[in-house]
């Protein structure tokens, strides 16, 4: 019984872990589009009108 739930414990463990770094790259990402996609605009504020 015993290495039934110490086998659950360790998927379980390694599917956290697979998740936690999926969302790690995807917030690293994320934020470099976001500055790269900022400092684009700041670049050509001059030419934009509201």
């Amino acid at each position: 019984m015993s290495e039934k739930v110490y086998k659950t414990m360790g998927s379980t463990g390694a599917g956290t872990l697979a998740l936690g770094i999926c969302v790690l790259i995807t917030g690293v990402v994320s934020g470099i589009l976001l500055i790269v996609n900022g400092a684009r605009l700041l670049k050509n504020r001059e030419r934009l009108m509201f």
